[in-house]
């Protein structure tokens, strides 16, 4: 099966899905692609995008809000391991190159361009090398693997982070239908970390200031969200990620709470406080 015939089945699933009751994960035939850092740019005060082009990012697919690309950055002694194309998928060498996932924020088809939104800290491998990285760069990306499709037929929808979560959040506003309704809980420092969002009119945005507690810590942001009452009746899909610890909450409230399939919801520790490279398998 050529690679276009694995692109139109994708493509199908991700319209029947869509089209359907319940959220899937469709996966897409993996690549392994070199680009270049076209540009980079800060996004409100602790986002910084990336922007990557070149001749690798052409053909790039970009379905879902919540998929992710791996940048595989070199090893410590200046050495740059990378997977191999093995038909749709990679196989990649062991033990495994240093990488890190992070959302596609956005794919412009027509310039052939990737945006990365990096949430900046203090000690991060992919962070500090963003804020440091110039134009002209080569960078290897891998993926993205697949993607969650959610329905556009939900009553309503919730969407709930922190900032490493706020490029898919602001993706997920951006592709919903403009008649949607729900809501978006956004934790962030303070105003200065907030950025503009293109969402539905019928979505209520609340952005949640920690101030100097530490990122990561505090119970504000289960609070805001669980105290949210989804009308009799209507079906809503959740969607949350963040620091693991602060979402675990959320698991066992749509569970419990909203009693939730488990296709209406997607609930992803992005990070962990003290964990580099944290990998959550829900």
């Amino acid at each position: 099966m050529t690679r276009e015939d694995h692109r139109h089945r994708h493509l199908e699933r991700i319209a029947e899905v869509r089209a359907g009751r319940h959220a899937e994960k469709v996966g897409y035939p993996i690549r392994l692609r070199e680009t270049e850092v076209v540009r980079t740019a800060m996004v409100g005060a602790s986002l910084l995008r990336v922007t990557l082009g070149g001749a690798g990012a052409e053909g790039f697919e970009a379905h879902s809000p919540d998929e992710h690309v791996k940048l595989i950055f070199p090893e410590p002694d200046g050495s740059l391991r990378l997977p191999e194309q093995n038909g749709t998928m990679l196989r990649w060498p062991r033990p495994s190159p240093t990488s890190r996932e992070y959302t596609v924020r956005r794919y412009d088809p027509v310039a052939a361009e990737i945006d990365v939104d990096f949430a900046l800290h203090d000690g991060g491998l992919a962070s500090d090398w963003a804020s440091a990285v110039e134009p002209g760069t080569v960078v290897h990306i891998a993926g993205p693997p697949g993607g969650l499709i959610v329905p556009h037929t939900y009553d309503r929808y919730l969407f709930a982070g922190d900032i490493t979560a706020l490029p898919a959040i602001a993706r997920w506003l951006e592709e919903l239908p403009r008649s949607a309704k729900g809501w978006a809980f956004v934790e962030v420092a303070d105003a200065a970390e907030e950025i503009g969002l293109s969402a539905p009119e019928g979505v209520a945005v609340r952005w949640l200031h920690r101030g100097d507690r530490p990122a990561g810590t505090g119970d504000a942001l289960a609070s805001a969200v669980t105290a949210v009452t989804v009308p009799e009746g209507e079906r809503v899909h959740v969607w949350a990620a963040g620091e693991a610890g602060q979402i675990k909450p959320l698991r066992r409230w749509v569970r419990d709470e909203l009693r939730l399939e488990k296709a209406d919801h997607d609930i992803t520790g992005y990070w962990k406080r003290g964990v580099a490279d944290f990998d959550d398998d829900h």
